[in-house]
């Protein structure tokens, strides 16, 4: 496991963007989203991603939801459990949605440690395009993976991880302050190239796990994603104007 904490990248102007998608993020959490319970799942099934809404273009029906299974005449022959229910607008409320502080915690952290230096690249309405683009490119590979699903997601997981491999393809080498977990967390600076092949890598570990409830492949399309609209990017935009520049304290590989 792998933790950023800190990157040694500096922004010269505010990330609005950045800043306002985090306390969106927070504010639907923490007074939106019920927690806990019937409530909680009523909630996640009204406004998150399912893929078999997407499949069927309509919301799942109450037969579908009750036996588990994605079908077209379950869902012909029963009402549909939300009826006023945008199933496409829905991919874009999951990037707003977390199951648990730990959840939402996780992906703040990653998004304002990676996200301010791609928004001061594209620009503040150039990155928040990236941004739901990356994330529908997410759900769009969680789909393909299985387009019967019932099960709703949630989470900016695949968006940041678009933002994540932009970065990845812009500042490869810039050094980011990380908890290693070994035997215990150690504090390292590595290489943002090594940091995030490392994320990268675990999510295929995940894979082999199932019951982690985590859309692995979803961060894998998103990741993938950023990395390819970053390399479509930069011959038109230009390499990154601000350079990293090297700070004195402990660092890898050096």
């Amino acid at each position: 496991m792998v933790i950023p904490l800190h990157d040694d990248n500096p922004t010269g102007r505010v990330a609005f963007v950045t800043i306002a998608l985090i306390a969106v993020n927070v504010f639907v959490y923490f007074v939106l989203q019920p927690h806990g319970g019937a409530e909680e799942n009523r909630f996640t099934f009204e406004h998150a991603a399912i893929p078999c809404e997407l499949n069927q273009g309509e919301p799942l029906s109450i037969d579908e939801v009750r036996t588990g299974q994605c079908s077209a005449s379950l869902q012909a022959d029963s009402p549909e459990i939300f009826p006023g229910k945008n199933v496409w607008l829905a991919v874009f409320e999951s990037m707003f949605l977390h199951g648990s502080i730990l959840h939402l915690g996780g992906n703040m952290l990653f998004l304002w440690i990676f996200g301010n230096n791609l928004e001061e690249y594209l620009g503040h309405i150039g990155f928040l395009v990236f941004y739901f683009v990356a994330g529908v490119a997410a759900m769009g590979a969680h789909y393909l993976a299985d387009t019967g699903s019932i099960q709703p997601v949630i989470g900016a997981s695949g968006a940041i991880a678009g933002v994540m491999g932009a970065y990845l393809v812009l500042w490869p080498r810039a050094r980011v302050l990380t908890l290693v977990a070994l035997l215990f967390f150690l504090p390292l600076y590595l290489p943002a190239a090594v940091l995030l092949a490392i994320w990268f890598g675990t999510q295929f570990i995940t894979a082999f796990n199932p019951n982690t409830g985590v859309a692995w492949l979803a961060h894998v399309g998103g990741f993938v994603a950023g990395v390819a609209i970053a390399l479509a990017l930069r011959p038109l935009i230009g390499p990154p104007r601000r350079r990293v520049e090297p700070t004195s304290g402990p660092s890898w590989g050096t």
